[in-house]
């Protein structure tokens, strides 16, 4: 496998378009194109940052042998897009879509579980009105991917309905909570996000017309 190909592969598991990469990397698109077409290679120090960012060693990169190219599959074999897919398929049918809860896996815990082929997630949270819980994907049951979350109503008018009609419009660009804005009668959902999938942190919140009334913090990331 080529230098080029490997990196467009590397770029595509990560789940990074061409332009995300660039702004990640500090440079220019048409930058990130030349060295998948083959038309330039990039320099040391721009295979260092790729390096850190990807977690594969330079040498995989850059050598052009069996072993090698069978390290760099075996490191990539997620497709972090088809991930980010299955995620939203579960959000919508577990707490979000009212699903049904699964045994508890701890005292008092409420718990939520979505399979489809080699991924699972799972979701399992502490609490009512103030809560904690963690959702968790795993592959051939290897754990891929995790968000921690603890939240609180603040205030009245707090309906749970609410807050899973927000949660239920997930998106392939936001796949944490809900969306960034989403309104219905007087209620508000608001959600803003620094990082990407594979490290993030996160805040959302209620209003009840101006009053906030409910909010909630996570963060996460792609576990290796």
């Amino acid at each position: 496998m080529k230098l080029e190909d490997k990196l467009q592969l590397l770029r595509k598991k990560h789940g990074y378009s061409q332009e995300q990469l660039a702004d990640k990397l500090g440079i220019a698109r048409q930058t990130i194109s030349k060295w998948e077409n083959g038309q330039a290679i990039p320099e040391l120090a721009g295979l260092i940052q790729l390096s850190e960012l990807y977690g594969v060693t330079i040498d995989r990169m850059v050598k052009d042998d069996d072993e090698c190219n069978t390290l760099l599959h075996r490191k990539s074999d997620i497709d972090i897009n088809s991930v980010i897919g299955f995620i939203i398929k579960a959000k919508r049918n577990t707490y979000a879509g009212n699903g049904k809860e699964v045994d508890a896996s701890r005292t008092a815990s409420h718990d939520f579980c979505y399979k489809e082929n080699s991924l699972l997630y799972y979701d399992t949270y502490l609490g009512g009105e103030n809560f904690s819980g963690e959702e968790v994907v795993w592959h051939n049951h290897n754990p891929i991917w995790c968000m921690n979350y603890t939240g609180r109503v603040i205030g009245d008018n707090f309906h749970s309905d609410f807050l899973k009609e927000a949660l239920l419009h997930v998106s392939e660009d936001m796949p944490y909570r809900g969306p960034a804005i989403y309104t219905k009668g007087d209620y508000h959902y608001h959600c803003k996000i620094e990082g990407e999938f594979i490290w993030y942190q996160g805040y959302e919140e209620i209003f009840y017309v101006d009053e906030k009334i409910y909010e909630c913090y996570f963060h996460g990331g792609v576990i290796r």
